[in-house]
Parts: C-alpha cells; structure tokens; sequence
C-alpha cells in the first residue's frame, strides 16, 4: 500500500545567503574554485538569490495533489531535493517518522539521462545507505514521449506562435556532454523490449527522445517542417570537452544574419521555470533577441497545464492499481511508466565518464535479487 508520494527534484537557492552553499552542492566533485562558482552565482543574485524552482514545484505539487483528491485519491506529497533544502535523506527520515514505508517516486525531469533519471536513483541509494531506512519505491519513469506532457507543450507553441506568426521556433532544452548522450537512456528497444518509444534498433538516446518529441509537438501545432528546430542551453564545463549543439544563443545570431527577423523559443526540456528559463531564456536569450533586433517571445513550460497534470495523475493511478490502461505494462509496455527500482540495467543512463560511478543495487542493478 502507498503511503506517500516523494517527489525528488535539483533544488535551489531560497536566498542571497543559500547561493554559494548551493553551489558548491551542485558541483561537488569537479574541483571548480569558489571564484568561479561566484561569478555563476551572479544568475541566481540577480533574482535575490532566490531559485523559482522551489516556487514552481510547491505550484506542481498542489496542483497534483488536487488532481488525485477529485478523483479519489488523498496521499501526501513531498519533496526531496538534490542539492538543497529539503534533501532526500532529510525528508525520508521525516517519511519513516510518520510511518511511511511504501513510496511512489516521481522526477521532476521529464527525459532520460544521466541528470535527469540514474542520478536521481543514485540520490535515493546514498538517502537510504545513509539513513539505514527501508522503503518499498516505485518510480514513475521519464515521461517526456507521454501524449500530456506534448499537449501542454503543443498548446504553448500554439500561444507563441500566435503571437509571432512568422517566427523561427526553436526547440530549447539543456544541454549535456556528447558522451552523456550517447550513454543515456534505456537502450535500443531490439535490446531492450521495456524500453520506451524507440523504434527497433534506434538509440533511445537524450537526443533522439527530444527529437521525437519535438516532431510530435511541431505536428501537432501545424508548424512546417522548415519552421522549427532544436537548439541546446546551460553549457557548462571544460571548453574541450563536447556538449550538444548549436547553442540557441549562436544560433539565434546566425538566424538574424540569414534574414530571420522573429523567433520563439520553446523550452520544451524543462517542466517548470527554473533558472534555466528565466535566466537563459527570459534573460540572456532576450538579450540575444534585442541585440540581432528580432522579436522575441518565449512559449511557456508544461508547469501546471491540465493535460501534463493529469497524466501524473494517471500514472499515479496506474501505480495504485486504479488506472484505466493507459500506463498498464500488460496493455502497452513500451508506454509504460512504472517500474520498480530494479527495472534498470547496469549501462542505463550512463554518465558517459570513463569510471563513472556504478548504478548501486538499490537503484537497479542486474545483479539486484
């Protein structure tokens, strides 16, 4: 029986004074200098030091809670954060305190990756290794190919584009080092007969997902094929080293020298406005818009919009057994977003580091009894 619903997600700063800890949290491990990180932190100081992540996911929380009320469902949800307050080990203890011992999970990341999925198990494995608690876990998968989370984003291209008829409509996610991408996801479907919207012997790489995605989104809204495209964000990292491209900023400046005169961007990688909207999009994107002098409007995220809601609220159904099909692994099981925490395999959602951690055996490893 499901006791509670923990949402784990990357956390943020909530004032001027958070900043630094916070980033110095995020990026443990990869012996950046604190004066870097100070100069990084200057995007969350120009909003007060505050992240509106923590804002949005409270708003996705409530919205979600009261989508499950109506239809008969009162569970408590809560949050475990990654690299700020509350942490996922804080937030366990105060789960088992209350007598919680069978969680339903959901990340607040709608793809599959390394950041996005494994990691997130990896935070759930050192929770319980360092609290010494016991959990029954289900995790709700990455559910960026679900037909809600591309409604709510067709319904905001269609929003956008309204008001930019004749605009260049760039896709907008984040982006990760080449090799991260060429390890993430589940694997091609011949290998994996569980893994998610691959076609046989197509790569279900963090790519190829937001590929997918995109093409049904551009659909779905009527945008021609040569209307859109995908563009990358938040490179971070050594200069040497890969990371997807082209970034929407170089490529909303060669846009403009091409005769482009209006563009959208669509942030269609994020749930939510966390930083990496207001401040790469909202904020440095604009900017980018104003200096090339083209109009500028930025489609709205997924947030709370009806149709993404409900289908969490859906998959929270199908994990209590409630559901209508529409997530049932015997009905569809390459739509399937349940799964225990040993559905994964050992080279899912790699890092793409050489010597990269293993996936523990909490979070799914093969030899996991």
């Amino acid at each position: 029986m499901t006791d509670a619903i923990l949402v784990l997600s990357y956390g943020g700063p909530r004032g001027p004074e958070d900043v630094l800890p916070f980033m110095r949290n995020a990026t443990r491990g990869r012996g950046i200098p604190d004066e870097r990180l100070v100069e990084v932190s200057g995007h969350y100081q120009m909003f007060g030091g505050v992240s509106p992540i923590n804002e949005r996911n409270g708003e996705l929380m409530d919205a979600l809670g009261a989508v499950l009320r109506e239809r008969g469902i009162d569970l408590p949800i809560v949050i475990g954060n990654r690299n700020w307050t509350p942490y996922v080990a804080d937030t366990l203890r105060d789960l088992a305190a209350s007598g919680a011992r069978d969680l339903l999970v959901l990340a607040t990341a709608a793809y599959a990756s390394y950041s996005g999925c494994r990691q997130y198990r990896e935070d759930l494995a050192g929770a319980l290794a360092e609290t010494g608690l016991s959990f029954g876990l289900t995790k709700i998968g990455p559910f960026a190919e679900t037909d809600g989370f591309v409604a709510a984003n067709t319904d905001a291209v269609r929003a956008a584009v309204a008001e930019l008829p004749d605009a260049r409509v760039l896709f907008v996610t984040h982006s990760i080092p080449t090799a991260m991408d060429a390890a993430s996801g589940p694997g091609p479907r011949s290998a994996e007969p569980g893994s998610r919207m691959a076609a046989p012997g197509e790569a279900n790489t963090y790519s190829a997902q937001h590929r997918r995605v995109a093409e049904r989104v551009a659909a779905a809204a009527g945008l021609a094929d040569d209307a859109w495209e995908i563009a990358y964000c938040s490179r971070s990292g050594a200069p040497h080293i890969p990371w997807l491209e082209p970034d929407v900023n170089d490529r909303m400046a060669e846009l403009a020298a091409e005769g482009v005169r209006s563009v959208v961007t669509v942030p269609f990688g994020f749930v939510n406005d966390h930083m990496e909207v207001v401040y790469d999009l909202d904020t440095q994107a604009r900017e980018t818009a104003a200096e090339h002098d083209l109009a500028y409007v930025r489609a709205a995220t997924v947030g709370v919009h009806p149709a993404f809601v409900g289908m969490l609220a859906d998959a929270v159904e199908a994990a209590l057994g409630r559901g209508e099909g529409g997530f049932d692994p015997a009905a569809d099981p390459a739509r399937s977003l349940l799964g225990g925490l040993r559905t994964c395999t050992s080279t899912c959602c790699g890092s793409g580091r050489p010597g990269g951690p293993a996936l523990p055996a909490a979070c799914g490893a093969p030899e996991t009894p």
